[in-house]
Parts: structure tokens; C-alpha cells; sequence
């Protein structure tokens, strides 16, 4: 089964409160993934990173054929897919992390970019996020 993914990170000033969106859902429509959170003070890039991230840690992906991520920040889509050097230190941290975590799981993932427009329900939960102030829930993860 194919799973369409939709990610984005938000951040009130560049550094500023900032938040995460992911929204997954199945070949029917269905929602497979929701969540919201607040991660702190940080950059843009980083929260688009972190939701990538977050998604990535977070899908339960038993039965998934094809993992189809959609974001609208060019420049995390031209890294994850090597057409963009990560030349911050900083995100490339989040960069190796993230495509760690794609390669660990057990179906293919393709990233793409689409318009802001067509991203925004991630949009919308990105900002629920930040005017929540409640942190992503724990994943259970170590």
C-alpha cells in the first residue's frame, strides 16, 4: 500500500517558536498519521527537518509498499534527494539522521516538493503546534 506523506515545519522568526505538522494518509484517503507539537526556539529549516524527522520515527509502516513524502520546502527536498550540498553544519545532523531513518525502513521513499498551497493541512498543524506549546508527544523511541 502506498502511503502519501505531508510534512512542514513552522517557525515565528527565523530563529522563533517553531513547530511540526505530519499528516499521512493511505491509497483510500484514509489518515494513517496525524500529530502536532511544539519543538522550541529554532530556525525554519531546522522544524522542516524535525517533521521529516518526526514522520520518519513515527510511521508505522507494516504493509507499506511506497513511502511518497511531500513537502514544500525546496531546499530540504533538493538535500534529502542530493541535488543540494548541506553545507550548515548544523543541519547536517538532521540531513544524515533523516536519511538514515529512510533507509531503515522497509519500503522505497521518494521525496518531492509540491506548492505551499497544496501542503496545507501539514501548514495548518505546524501552526497548531507552535500555538499549542505542547511538545511532540514522546515516540518511545530511544
Amino acid at each position: 500500500m502506498t502511503y502519501n506523506a505531508y510534512t512542514d515545519g513552522a517557525s515565528r522568526g527565523n530563529p522563533g517558536d517553531a513547530g511540526v505538522g505530519v499528516l499521512v494518509r493511505d491509497e483510500q484517503g484514509r489518515t494513517v498519521l496525524s500529530l502536532h507539537g511544539y519543538i522550541g526556539r529554532t530556525t525554519n529549516n531546522v522544524a522542516e527537518y524535525t517533521a521529516l524527522r518526526t514522520l520518519l520515527e513515527r510511521l508505522e509502516a507494516d504493509g507499506c509498499t511506497k513511502l511518497v513524502i511531500h513537502s514544500d520546502s525546496e531546499l530540504l527536498v533538493r538535500q534529502i534527494n542530493g541535488e543540494y550540498r548541506v553545507k550548515d553544519p548544523g543541519l547536517k545532523k538532521h540531513h544524515e539522521e533523516v536519511r538514515r531513518l529512510m533507509s531503515s525502513l522497509p519500503c522505497p521513499v521518494e521525496v518531492r516538493h509540491i506548492p505551499r498551497a497544496q501542503n496545507s493541512e501539514a501548514d495548518r498543524l505546524a501552526n497548531k503546534g507552535i500555538d499549542s506549546r505542547v511538545p511532540l508527544p514522546a515516540s518511545g523511541l530511544p
